[in-house]
């Protein structure tokens, strides 16, 4: 359980570093805009292009992973969405970020770091696959049911163009795009490049923690909504849960794989989900309150994870 604890603080440290350093300090929300420049632009791109340059190219076309795995994030986000219509009468929007706040975890901040060090580089493809296609769904359900729900004010033509533009042009995507065709063509970088490469991935776990707690520092708790009661079970027990049966039913995958799709599940909600709240003016102060409730308990969650992994407790195959 030493172990566990060790692999688990480092990261839980980062965000707690920045929480307590943006309460003493108090500056204003402005004040991370270029840390966060460096993250999303320079420092995480270079880590993905780093996991995938490096990867045997039949290993980064497991079209049967990527379906489960999306497969499993979305009968979740199916549920809650679902649950959010009935139980509580929300809007279309609302059912929406709901859903979203259950399905879309923090596997672009917190995800590459944790599992690299948990499992290693076996666990770099499935990183880099589970990020670039989850993230790319997203970007296109949030809009796609924000424009059935009246609160996407653009034609339709514009919005699957902004959609389109959206992937196409997100830093991490290209990053992991880049890194396909480099492992494709057996592209070596230059020592020197290769040396600035690795100084950046390097920067990108640790300057991306901080900021997430910086930025849960400037996003004090007011209330707790209701629909935490249904949506933080959703997203720290019952997304890896479903990851994991899912995936033990979709084929026979290396238990490296396994184990890294389940972490990155049980991880707590992105803070990209309060952007997308705020973008469309909906849910903004519960998806807020959703991302500090589900970053505070996912030490409990992620830890226990990672010991019934290390344990030998959770197989690597559940249908062997």
């Amino acid at each position: 359980m030493a172990d566990i604890i060790g692999l688990v603080l480092p990261f839980f440290g980062m965000i707690l570093l920045g929480y307590v350093v943006a309460k003493i300090t108090k500056q204003p929300v402005e004040a991370l805009g270029w840390l966060n420049t460096f993250i999303i632009y320079i420092a995480l791109p270079a880590l993905f292009f780093k996991l995938v340059a490096k990867t045997p190219i039949e290993q980064l076309t497991r079209v049967d992973f990527i379906i489960a795995d999306v497969g499993a994030t979305y009968l979740v986000f199916c549920l809650i969405f679902a649950l959010g219509l009935w139980l509580r009468r929300a809007s279309i929007g609302e059912a929406t970020m709901q859903g979203l706040a259950a399905a879309y975890g923090n596997i672009g901040y917190m995800g590459p770091g944790l599992a690299l060090l948990a499992f290693g580089e076996p666990a770099a493809v499935p990183v880099a696959l589970v990020f670039c296609f989850e993230n790319m769904l997203h970007f296109m359900v949030a809009p796609a049911l924000m424009a059935l729900a009246g609160g996407e004010k653009r034609p339709a033509h514009q919005v699957v163009s902004g959609i389109l533009h959206k992937i196409v042009t997100h830093p991490f995507i290209i990053a992991t795009a880049a890194g396909f065709a480099a492992a494709f063509a057996g592209f070596e970088p230059p020592q020197s490049l290769q040396r600035l490469i690795d100084y950046l991935a390097q920067a990108a776990a640790p300057c991306a923690l901080f900021a997430m707690g910086v930025t849960l520092a400037l996003r004090p708790l007011k209330r707790v909504p209701v629909e935490i009661g249904y949506i933080v079970p959703a997203k720290l027990l019952l997304l890896p849960v479903t990851m994991y049966l899912v995936l033990g039913l979709a084929g026979n995958f290396d238990p490296v794989w396994v184990y890294t799709a389940v972490l990155l599940a049980a991880l707590p909600t992105a803070t990209n989900v309060f952007v997308i709240g705020q973008q469309y003016g909906v849910w903004q102060e519960r998806a807020s309150a959703t991302i500090l409730i589900t970053t505070v308990l996912s030490v409990a969650t992620v830890t226990i994870v990672l010991y019934l992994i290390k344990s030998g407790l959770l197989p690597g195959d559940p249908f062997p």
